[in-house]
């Protein structure tokens, strides 16, 4: 195999675990991303806690219509929540929470917790990987990306990440994932942003410094390939020890330890956050919400069950990671949000479950979001089929680029090249962005620029300039999607700087990549097509 084809192949599937001190980590392949035009870096330590709830939760019994009350009995007489045990939430008596869920309930009714009604994308898909597939790349229904939109994000914000990384500036992992896989949510044009902590165990066990060696073996070019990856990732895992080891979890609310698997992932966020790590965005999950049979425990009550003890898991560790946040003095910097692939249609089915379906509620928490219930109940036909879904009213493109410009502070033109295309902003986020004209461009300078075109943007030509040591250069061009549209130049050249030219030839305008492969370093740089 070609060195260059192993880079690219690893790449793309974007997991080479390593096992660092007997923590399977994802690697980092030796790769750069995109490099923004000449924006200016908003210095922000705002963080972002994604929790994925994978399976497709059941929207109508998580966040109650009450006024379509007597329709929902009809769609769903055997899994229907008490109206009698509903949570009420302060401001509403038309909406209400699911039994399980006190802790969210009090925390929406303490102004942390904002409710988006009905979030989804146009033309649903019901497959769990297709539709987990455009949830965390922001793709259309009908576009495949091998990109992640929070991937983009940070590179947008690190374009020549890991080249020059860490530094002074940016010491810690960009961002974590709790599991052994990160997510495509995570991955950047070429590489994953992110590195994994493969389980609670597992962190504890190298905090406490209880590990196992690293193994050590040898493979030719591509293993000192991944040894110089794991190098990198071992710098991580020691800032990521020494944060662990500066604060404590404050919360008496977190429950004991293995007791919800989601409470324990988001114990050590916490932990890690107020430990004084710069990561700017933590991944987290909690599974079982494909409630096709069992969703309640018929015996004990439709309050009780599978759907029950999920919510209840989601509740009491959303509670506690509050509450820690709160104790260790970090609430104001934390925003979390919550996703499902899809909801689950509004007609039960005879196994006392709910098929796949389209939109869903969708939770935002946090000490700077706008309490509240974005959107109106959903309509519950008064004779719904199976076939029946809740309509779409929010597309979960808008929450997403609510979170760049009004949490992570993203320009326009920014945010819009995170998200690949235009969407507007939700009222969700008491905005605590400031245009400083003095902010320097930290993140944006760090590494050393490998490769820039100039005019950009550009209508006719554009000059490529690119600085190798030697060696085979590939430089290719790629579109938004991530597919290679040109090979640009694929030979050797001696070490230094060299020019090239790039012509638009039959080029539809629009944001394209250039990306430049030289021995074991990789960047890519943006750059936007005009008429």
């Amino acid at each position: 195999m070609k060195r260059r084809d192993f880079i690219k192949n690893t790449a793309a599937v974007s997991i080479l675990p390593s096992l660092l001190d007997g923590e399977t980590v994802q690697a980092f392949s030796n790769t750069s991303l995109l490099s923004r035009l000449a924006a200016s870096f908003v210095d922000t330590d705002h963080v972002l806690v994604i929790v994925q709830l994978n399976g497709g939760n059941d929207g109508l019994n998580t966040v109650i219509p009450l006024d379509q009350y007597s329709n929902l009995a009809n769609a769903r007489s055997n899994i229907l929540i008490d109206s009698k045990k509903v949570l009420a939430l302060t401001g509403t008596s038309v909406t209400g929470l699911h039994p399980s869920m006190t802790g969210m309930r009090d925390l929406y009714n303490n102004g942390k917790l904002s409710i988006v009604q009905a979030a989804g994308y146009p033309n649903q898909n019901y497959s769990h990987f297709r539709s987990s597939d455009i949830w965390v790349t922001a793709a259309d229904y009908n576009q495949s990306l091998t990109s992640g939109w929070a991937g983009r994000y940070l590179s947008e914000e690190f374009p020549n990440f890991p080249t020059g990384y860490p530094n002074a500036n940016m010491p810690d992992p960009l961002a974590i994932q709790i599991g052994s896989v990160v997510s495509t949510g995570l991955q950047g044009l070429t590489n994953s942003m992110a590195m994994a902590i493969s389980d609670p165990a597992n962190f504890y066990g190298m905090i406490n410094g209880t590990t196992d060696p690293t193994p050590n073996t040898h493979a030719g070019a591509e293993l000192a390939y991944v040894r110089g990856v794991a190098a990198k990732t071992q710098q991580y895992a020691t800032v990521i020890k020494a944060a662990a080891n500066k604060a404590t979890n404050k919360s008496t609310m977190w429950p004991t330890a293995g007791q919800n698997k989601l409470a324990d992932q988001m114990k050590i966020v916490s932990q890690l956050i107020a430990g004084g790590l710069k990561t700017r965005i933590y991944w987290v999950s909690l599974g079982g919400f494909d409630t096709h049979s069992n969703q309640i425990d018929a015996t004990n009550g439709t309050d009780t069950g599978a759907h029950a003890s999920l919510l209840s898991d989601l509740s009491e560790a959303i509670t506690a990671f509050m509450d820690d946040c709160k104790l260790l003095n970090t609430a104001d910097r934390v925003l979390g949000m919550t996703f499902s692939e899809f909801g689950r249609r509004i007609v039960s089915n005879a196994s006392l479950g709910t098929d796949h379906g389209a939109a869903a509620p969708l939770f935002l928490f946090g000490n700077k979001v706008k309490s509240g219930i974005l959107g109106s109940n959903p309509t519950i036909p008064a004779n719904a089929t199976p076939n029946d879904n809740i309509a779409m009213q929010h597309d979960f493109r808008n929450i997403y680029t609510s979170i760049l410009k009004d949490w992570f502070c993203l320009n326009d033109t920014d945010a819009d090249t995170v998200m690949l295309q235009k969407f507007s902003t939700l009222n969700l986020i008491n905005n605590t962005c400031t245009n400083n004209a003095v902010a320097q461009d930290i993140q944006r300078n760090s590494g050393t620029v490998l490769i820039r075109n100039y005019p950009n943007p550009f209508s006719v030509s554009t000059t490529i300039e690119f600085t190798c040591s030697g060696g085979n250069v590939l430089i290719e061009l790629i579109n938004a999607e991530g597919k290679v549209l040109k090979t640009i130049c694929d030979q050797n050249y001696v070490s230094g700087t060299h020019i090239l030219e790039l012509s638009r030839n039959n080029i539809s305008s629009g944001l394209y990549y250039l990306r430049m492969q030289n021995n074991f370093n990789t960047q890519t740089r943006s750059m936007i097509l005009t008429d």
